[in-house]
């Protein structure tokens, strides 16, 4: 069993240990880590609907333990794999199918011998050709991952690159195809008559973004050569630890669930993660388990990934600092958290003794999530906004269909290769024409909305690209200077799949900038009347107009084909707030 592990509280106002405190002793009283492990569906309410959708949402905590049982078929797979020629694999995923992939990916380089993982999760054009210039359709084998069996963008890159390889010579398409899904899907009856090398069936209870430690993560951590055992050993022992019975506060998980939770009604619900290096992928993870799961009815935690760390001064008192690592942070670092400390910030930090301890980390943020919404009384294990943009995203197309064309709204500004465009209630709050004939300007009086305790959130339907992520980034940590608002930044459509939930089912505390682009001509979908770059237009039409029907702050920036010098004019207008 895992060594019991307890978060220092020493940290906090005596008013916020004495609120925590009672909450870990109610869920001690209530037997909330037993009943967890009974799979008891009233720990989220009495709502008959609530306790249904738990009751198939459960198995990731039985999932480690059952899948150890699986590791010498998923390394004999691998091997065989490898051994008929493939060098290389592409995940083709959304979601929960695809961020654990990345996480274990980016954080347990390939073995000698085992095959390079790439992910793909951006129906960009330019994104979907780069993969096909990086890969040999001879030497590469494709995971097609989707729980559901029919998520649109996954459908998409399947039909494009089954028929990629196809096309090559002497290929047998098939052979170069697994899928990973729940059982009876539509992915899974695709496979059956393409001729699929394997088909991995998941265990339909356990929902995508809980699904890490399932077929969804193990499959393409087995073709890395990752050591699934390890991996396993620590989850099975963090399950253990978290649903045992005895005192709340010698539960790690559930401590750490209550502690944000708590916080998070208290005003502090932006849960920014400080990683280090080493795991630094995995708050891409964990920033989609806390926002689709708890991202609802108005609440919810906001999970601030890949924020820079900077000085207290640039931080508002919403924040919480989980700092997390496998080996001793930088002494810079451990001095920022120390004054943010001082400071009266709340700062959770914990080491991990080794990479391994990765799958311990997993269930971890699950039991910590399950608790932190049973804390805040919602339901994490459904997302009905994501439902709500999916139908959004159709109702576009089918418009764009029809009409031949997207909708061409009156921008509030257009010049120098940017379009300004905002829902008329946004327009209305931020007042008239900011000063200046750049069109960059309006991002000031976007950022003007904010108000303590908002977040900036940046939602870039843009091919990523090291360039355009540096600018991005520079981009949020300038509006953090100017605002002192926690900021996040996302790519579309992934973010979607993650905290597009809570973008529209959370709190109202978001100010939006959708960013979109030309990026060149379009890439037909095979058996669609649409390409790629059209899908994802529509993707971005809809987010857009679900935040707008929600009364969202929302604002949309199109950059015309000049990205980078538009990325510099923006990060520029910002900064002339922050000068101001």
């Amino acid at each position: 069993m895992a060594e019991a592990r307890k978060l220092d509280l020493t940290f906090l106002t005596a008013e916020a240990a004495r609120i925590i405190e009672a909450r870990l002793e109610h869920l001690a009283a209530d037997r909330f880590a037993e009943r967890l492990g009974r799979h008891d569906t009233t720990l989220w309410g009495d709502d008959p609907q609530r306790q249904k959708v738990a009751g198939n949402r459960l198995g990731w905590l039985d999932s480690p333990a059952a899948m150890r049982a699986e590791t010498g078929t998923l390394r004999e797979f691998a091997a065989g794999v490898a051994a008929e020629g493939f060098t290389h694999a592409v995940l083709l995923g959304m979601g929960g199918s695809s961020l654990a992939p990345e996480v274990l990916r980016l954080t347990f380089p390939a073995r000698p011998g085992a095959l390079e993982l790439a992910v793909l999760d951006n129906t960009s054009p330019e994104a979907v050709r780069a993969v096909a210039a990086t890969h040999d359709p001879a030497r590469t084998l494709f995971v097609v991952s989707s729980k559901s069996g029919n998520t649109l963008e996954v459908a998409s890159f399947e039909r494009h690159f089954f028929a990629w390889v196809r096309a090559a010579p002497g290929a047998e398409a098939g052979r170069a195809f697994v899928a990973v899904t729940d059982p009876g899907t539509p992915l899974a009856a695709l496979a059956a008559r393409r001729g699929y090398r394997r088909v991995f069936q998941n265990p339909p209870d356990i929902g995508g973004r809980y699904s890490a430690l399932s077929y969804f993560g193990l499959v393409p951590a087995a073709l890395i050569g990752v050591d699934l055992d390890a991996l396993l050993d620590r989850a099975v022992e963090e399950v253990q630890a978290g649903i045992s019975p005895g005192a709340a506060k010698k539960n790690f998980g559930l401590e750490l669930g209550a502690t944000l939770g708590e916080l998070a009604r208290n005003g502090r619900d932006k849960v920014t993660f400080v990683l280090g290096p080493e795991i630094a992928a995995f708050g891409s993870w964990a920033e989609q388990l806390l926002a689709e799961s708890t991202g609802k009815d108005g609440k919810g935690l906001v999970p601030i990934a890949e924020e820079t760390l900077a000085g207290a001064e640039v931080y508002g008192r919403d924040r919480v600092f989980v700092a997390v690592s496998a080996a001793p942070l930088a002494e810079e670092t451990v001095a920022q958290l120390t004054a943010l400390e001082q400071g009266g910030h709340p700062v959770l930090r914990w080491r991990d003794p080794s990479l391994a301890h990765l799958g311990a980390e997993f269930v971890r943020w699950e039991i910590a999530t399950a608790t932190a919404s049973a804390v805040l009384n919602v339901n994490p294990f459904d997302e009905p906004n994501v439902t709500e943009a999916k139908q959004a995203t159709a109702a576009v197309l089918e418009r764009y269909l029809a009409e031949g064309g997207f909708p061409d709204p009156e921008p509030l500004a257009s010049g120098r290769h940017l379009r300004v465009e905002a829902p008329a209630d946004v327009a209305q709050a931020m007042g008239g024409k900011p000063e200046g004939e750049d069109p960059a300007a309006w991002i000031g009086s976007l950022l003007a909305l904010g108000r303590p305790g908002d977040y900036f959130a940046i939602c870039a339907y843009l091919h990523r690209t090291p360039e355009r992520h540096a600018r991005l980034q520079r981009l949020r940590h300038t509006a953090r200077a100017a605002t002192r608002l926690a900021t996040t930044l996302g790519y579309g459509p992934r973010f979607l799949h993650s905290t597009g939930q809570l973008h529209k089912g959370g709190p109202n505390t978001g100010v939006f900038l959708q960013l979109t682009a030309d990026e060149g001509e379009d890439l037909p979908i095979p058996e669609e009347p649409y390409g790629f770059g059209a899908l994802r237009w529509a993707q971005a039409a809809g987010d857009y107009e679900v935040l707008a029907k929600r009364g969202r702050r929302v604002m949309r920036i199109h950059l015309d084909s000049a990205i980078e010098g538009g990325l510099d004019r923006l990060i520029e207008a910002v900064g002339a707030v922050a000068r101001t």
